[in-house]
């Protein structure tokens, strides 16, 4: 009876969150245990707008699958690209875009989803380059198309291997343009605009003040997409950042690599790496004033405390798609505490974030604790001496505010409450600490378990 129940409860809880690739995200079909990540309202950066249209790269008109993110003047610009050998189309396009501009005079950025971009060649890159100059011919009324020099940054998710059906996205472009707005509507359609598994968009926006400046309010937005193939070697998946503070290129990428390192290169869902991963950030300084952020130097008071600003807010935006995982049932943080260096700290959290057997027994909520210290000692490319299991403690930490749960202390297991271990498993969210006791570093990474459901709807991808 007990089986039958469990298994009654998974068949349930797969049809309340089942995905369809192509068919977006309707607002209306948002599972109600989502739709707290939505935001109602958002202070966005003044004078960016964001717009979306459906032109046809999915079947489906229930959602479009064109955005528009722009600005009404030229920004600086800074991004983080997939380390995957075979980068897409659009990846290698932005790239080249933000060379030949040298971080500055850039746009916007126009996103598709439905078709990847990736592994399709030269008509692939002409197929990018074409949308890229076409969103930036809507800017310069002076030129074609075809002899517009690029600004607009070009992101494509979806299916790997299938040309864009371009004469559908260019016939759209001008509507595209036609439509953006700041308003917040704009920006929550722009954000399900990109979705593809996806079971809710990812948008967040907030204010921040700096040091040299306390009288001028910033804003910072972003929106970001991913459910699966989400494994950090640069940037993960497709992030959208915008600010109307002034900062000059040479400090965003420093800013931006390094508050990705700490947020979307710290989240994992199974281990995959995209080929289309990318990042980017504008900042077209329309809030005025002048920081000092122009160049990359870490000890000013305003770089540090942009730098701490980007950086929770990246996590709070990456922490999103870890919550929308495929199949998930659990958000889980993993924290390393006092390890010989901060380099150790993070490969130990990444190699307990990308076991199969922890995550598989988070999903059946089962208090295995063996299977995080097996991932602990097998953890790769650490100093000597950064892990020495008499000194390894082991806890599960609760959301909830009370007592932690240890399981392993300096190398000796506990007696483990089963009762209490399984009133922490239920819980949908849950901290793993380990305490290495070899140094004085820490280290983080936001994973989930591993379902029955992610097989489901992995198997049926592109059907």
């Amino acid at each position: 009876m007990k089986t039958n129940s469990f298994s009654s409860y998974r068949i349930m809880r797969f049809l309340c969150q089942s995905r369809n690739y192509s068919g977006g995200v309707p607002l209306d079909s948002i599972p109600a245990s989502k739709r707290k990540h939505i935001p109602t309202s958002g202070t966005y950066p003044k004078g960016f707008l964001a717009s979306s249209v459906y032109v046809g790269v999915k079947p489906s008109r229930t959602t479009p699958d064109l955005a528009l993110v722009a600005s009404s003047t030229p920004c600086s610009a800074a991004a983080v690209f997939t380390k995957n050998k075979f980068q897409a189309a659009p990846v290698t396009v932005s790239r080249q875009t933000l060379s030949d501009q040298s971080g500055n005079n850039v746009r916007g950025i126009v996103i598709n989803s439905g078709c990847a971009n990736a592994v399709t060649g030269q008509g692939g890159i002409e197929d990018a380059i074409s949308m890229s100059q076409a969103v930036s011919a809507c800017f310069s009324s002076s030129q074609p198309p075809s002899s517009t020099p690029a600004n607009t940054l070009v992101m494509s998710t979806g299916v790997i291997g299938s040309r864009l059906p371009i004469s559908k996205i260019l016939s759209g472009i001008p509507s595209l343009h036609q439509s953006l707005s700041p308003a917040h509507s704009s920006w929550l359609a722009a954000a399900s605009a990109i979705c593809t598994t996806d079971t809710f968009p990812k948008l967040l926006s907030t204010t921040f003040t700096l040091p040299s400046a306390p009288q001028i309010t910033y804003s910072l937005a972003g929106m970001t997409k991913g459910a699966g193939m989400i494994h950090p070697n640069m940037a993960t998946l497709l992030g959208i950042l915008c600010t109307d503070a002034p900062i000059a290129p040479t400090a965003l990428q420093p800013l931006l690599t390094y508050a990705c390192d700490r947020s979307y290169n710290a989240i994992s869902i199974d281990g995959d790496t995209s080929t289309n991963d990318t990042v980017a950030i504008l900042a077209n300084g329309a809030a005025g004033g002048s920081p000092q952020l122009s160049s990359a130097d870490p000890t000013t008071p305003d770089f540090q405390a942009m730098q701490k600003i980007l950086t929770r807010f990246t996590q709070q935006l990456s922490q999103l798609v870890v919550r929308d995982a495929e199949g998930a049932t659990k958000f889980v943080h993993i924290h390393v505490m006092n390890a010989k260096t901060s380099a150790d700290a993070q490969s130990v959290a990444a190699s307990i974030a990308r076991s199969p057997l922890v995550k598989t027994a988070l999903y059946g909520k089962d208090a295995n604790w063996g299977r995080i210290a097996c991932a602990v000692g097998y953890t790769d490319g650490l100093s000597e001496g950064a892990v020495i299991p008499e000194k390894t403690s082991l806890s599960f930490i609760p959301v909830d505010g009370s007592a932690e749960l240890k399981l392993l202390v300096s190398g000796v297991p506990e007696a483990v409450n089963e009762e209490r271990a399984a009133q922490i498993l239920e819980a949908e969210d849950l901290q793993i600490q380990v305490d290495l006791e070899t140094g004085t570093e820490e280290g983080n990474y936001w994973t989930c378990d591993l379902s029955h459901e992610y097989v489901t709807i992995n198997g049926d991808y592109r059907t």
